[in-house]
């Protein structure tokens, strides 16, 4: 299992490092700000819906490692997808931080923050731009805060 954590600590580690789809999205159709005050992590999530689907996707913003690795692996996995499927991707992933079971196989590299469930401060790190997300979707316009 040891080989399996170290993996998932080096995908963390890139996509902290060298987050996906960091910038502004072209002709955004929707944008919602997010804040954890705990730790003072900032995000902006910022999409391009068409025909129902995320065409574009991209994040703004300043976290720790779990929180810019967290926005960078969730744009990469919900390009092209609906609201609908956003939906259910945000509540695997939140089961996946939260309760003590196995990733469910169709989160793919999602699944590397199936330890983050062992330090609960961090949860609301790896939560942000998937909260963010929901109220970008929405039309949210107040910040969401994970407080």
């Amino acid at each position: 299992m040891s080989d399996l954590n170290d993996l998932y600590q080096e995908t963390i580690i890139d996509h902290s490092k060298r987050p996906r789809n960091k910038g502004e999205v072209e002709q955004a159709t929707h944008s919602a700000e997010g804040y954890n005050p705990l730790c003072g992590d900032r995000v902006q999530v910022q999409l391009k819906i068409e025909n129902g689907h995320i065409l574009g996707i991209g994040f703004r913003g300043a976290g720790c490692a779990i929180s810019t690795a967290s926005a960078s692996l969730m744009t990469e996995a919900m390009k092209g997808k609906t609201p609908e499927e956003v939906e259910i991707a945000f509540r695997k992933f939140r089961d996946l931080l939260t309760e003590d079971q196995a990733p469910a196989p169709d989160l793919g590299k999602l699944a590397v923050f199936s330890g983050v469930r062992e330090y609960p401060m961090r949860v609301k790190c790896a939560t942000l731009a998937w909260h963010t997300l929901r109220a970008a979707l929405r039309g949210d316009p107040q910040a969401v805060s994970t407080e």
